[in-house]
């Protein structure tokens, strides 16, 4: 049994110690907000926070996040960034096909934990490593803009 922190709750999940974290989530924990794309880091679909910072789950092994904290889109709206990021996404109606953007969204939290007055730069460097397919990059852009501007 490995014992993991899930969105402030302590879980007890009966799977391997290599098994990728979003495995873990989607499977085990029957999380589905975190998405599967890639399974090779590159997409961002299957962004978490783990004790704060973005990360990959599909190459995270849950034996890696034993004692840490594991945040997930589910949870993100539990604090005041997340909750102004999910709002401006709504506002400016930036999904498309919706896949990406529970990534995208957990991206765009960490960044402005971080940084609350983002340039155009800032925001894709951060965002560099989450990919749309249906291409609403400037609409993400606008609603990171948008998000920061309603925590001023």
């Amino acid at each position: 049994m490995i014992q993991l922190n899930i969105n402030g709750q302590s879980v007890q999940l009966d799977v391997e110690p290599d098994t990728p974290l979003l495995w873990a989530l989607r499977d085990s924990l029957q999380m589905t907000g975190t998405k599967y794309g890639c399974g090779q880091a590159l997409c961002g679909a299957c962004t978490v926070h783990v004790d704060g910072s973005p990360v990959r789950s599909c190459s995270m092994p849950v034996s890696a996040v034993v004692g840490r904290k594991v945040t997930t889109i589910e949870a993100v709206d539990a604090e005041r960034v997340g909750k102004a990021v999910q709002a401006a996404w709504r506002k400016l109606d930036v999904v498309q096909c919706g896949y990406c953007q529970s990534g995208q969204i957990m991206s765009a939290v960490a960044l402005l934990r971080q940084n609350r007055k983002p340039t155009d730069a800032d925001i894709d460097a951060a965002m560099s490593g989450n990919l749309c397919r249906c291409a609403t990059y400037v609409r993400i852009r606008a609603a990171i803009h948008e998000a920061a501007r309603s925590l001023a």
